[in-house]
């Protein structure tokens, strides 16, 4: 079975937002970092060579594969933000409808800027995801 590419790792996270960062990302960032850790209570740590994650939970497939991944997260794609969480149930729906401009995959809530968004709704929709992931994983 071909190894994990993504764990977490020692790399900086300053010399990672200083490397893709455009200036008006640099200062979301920070604004992310400030909210991420607040909301869970760890400290940021890099996933991989391109999340800033938060905390870890261990999770195993029906198939038996096994792994860790952080909680919660973000990272820099280009000339979006990418916030890792999961949204499932009516209430985070219902939340997603009120965030403002973003495009939602699996678990990759896309967004061009923090202004686009209400970043109160933000951080109810994280919140509810690390319920989730500790319902689902403890």
């Amino acid at each position: 079975m071909a190894e994990l590419k993504t764990k977490a790792t020692d790399a900086s996270i300053e010399e990672y937002i200083a490397s893709r960062a455009n200036e008006e990302q640099k200062a979301d960032c920070e604004n992310l970092i400030a909210l991420l850790k607040r909301v869970t209570e760890e400290r940021p740590k890099m996933w991989g060579p391109s999340i800033i994650g938060y905390g870890l939970y261990k999770y195993t497939y029906e198939s038996g594969r096994t792994g860790e991944m952080c909680r919660t997260g973000f990272a820099i794609r280009g000339k979006e933000l990418v916030v890792y969480l999961i949204v499932e149930g009516a209430e985070q729906e219902a939340l997603l409808k009120q965030l403002g401009k973003y495009k939602m995959g699996k678990s990759c809530l896309h967004i061009k800027r923090l202004a686009d968004i209400d970043v109160k709704i933000l951080e109810q929709l994280i919140i509810g995801s690390l319920v989730h992931l500790k319902a689902r994983y403890g």
